[in-house]
């Protein structure tokens, strides 16, 4: 197999921990071909010094899934704020010579943009400047197998009407003897619910795969659009690859070489039980149903978002007060939907 241009991106916020690690991880791997830029979301804290510190060998990487290896340290860093890298860089000559593991890109958002839009400022900047055949979006609390990227790009590699392609994932507590996630299918008819398909060792075409690890052509870019911002966090990964099935592209999961994945780690734990993602989640999960199912699908939908709202209320609440914070937190959602909806009337007019 010829080996692709890939261009890695890691999303940062407040979250440097997890993100060295993963760092450390990706370092690790064998394919011959990638960029890493990692994109740090106005973290506000020491996450920035401390990537910096990590790329030096001042912080030792110390994981439960790979020993750490110095040997590759330092990493030359190239610094962009969002409007440089916007613009297309300029610093590139500074690392092109060097090995693909000893070079990283850091892009310093002046404010955190959210997901999508986090993901697509480093996105626009490497079509520009690094001229990749791949895009890979990588969450930074994930750790991942050596040879999983040559698997990803095998797959997209075999067929001209694939344009995403997903790795099996597994939970990072269980060091792999659970799989979180195989690929998905999306069940409109009970609220877009993404439910993961059987764990075969078969590569799968599935509606969709997890934007926590999704390896994307170039040319899909130029077609589908990026990550749509409207969703601010939650459900752009469906969207993105339901936008890419219905123009004709398949969404392919492997089953070999997978990664591991801290689940709500890079938002701060169980999502129910943060009121912001919380409201975030229904809003972006009505929006998304709203785009891609049709009328009937809507209205059989409706009892399994009541169920699917009552399972989160009770779920994991210890008192009235945590309840109560979920009750206003779903409300809100359901209002910023309307909002969004009413302000996508006024815009059409």
């Amino acid at each position: 197999m010829n080996c692709p241009k890939v261009s890695i991106i890691i999303l940062n916020w407040k979250g440097w921990e997890d993100t060295i690690e993963c760092l450390e991880s990706l370092y690790q791997i064998t394919y011959p071909n990638y960029d890493v830029i990692v994109v740090d979301n106005s973290s506000e804290d020491e996450s920035i010094e401390k990537i910096k510190r990590y790329a030096e060998g001042e912080i030792k990487v110390d994981s439960k899934l790979f020993k750490y290896n110095p040997s590759n340290k330092p990493i030359k860093i190239i610094e962009y704020t969002r409007g440089e890298a916007e613009t297309g860089g300029g610093k590139e000559n500074e690392i092109v010579d060097l090995s693909f593991n000893r070079k990283m890109v850091l892009i310093k958002n002046e404010k955190n943009y959210g997901f999508a839009e986090g993901n697509n400022i480093a996105m626009r900047y490497a079509l520009k400047a690094l001229n990749p055949d791949y895009v890979l979006l990588l969450n930074n609390d994930t750790v991942v197998d050596k040879e999983f990227l040559g698997e990803l790009v095998k797959v997209g590699e075999s067929d001209e009407k694939i344009g995403v392609v997903g790795p099996k994932i597994y939970y990072y507590d269980f060091k792999g003897r659970r799989v979180e996630l195989s690929g998905a299918k999306i069940l409109f008819w009970m609220g877009g619910i993404p439910i993961g398909s059987k764990d075969t060792d078969q590569i799968k075409n599935v509606d969709m795969v997890s934007g926590c690890c999704m390896l994307i052509k170039k040319e899909i870019i130029k077609i589908t659009g990026m990550l749509d911002p409207v969703y601010f966090f939650g459900w752009e990964d469906a969207d993105f690859c339901t936008k890419t099935k219905k123009l004709g592209y398949n969404v392919m999961c492997t089953q070999k070489r997978g990664i591991w994945h801290k689940i709500g780690a890079s938002y701060g734990g169980y999502y129910a039980s943060n009121p912001r993602i919380l409201r975030e989640g229904i809003r972006n999960q009505l929006i998304f149903i709203s785009r891609h199912a049709h009328i009937l699908q809507k209205i059989f939908s409706t009892p399994f978002l009541i169920r699917q709202a009552m399972h989160v209320i009770f779920w994991r609440s210890n008192s009235i007060s945590e309840i109560k914070i979920k009750i206003a937190a779903i409300k809100n959602g359901f209002v910023d939907f309307i909002e969004y909806k009413r302000a996508l009337r006024k815009h059409s007019q």
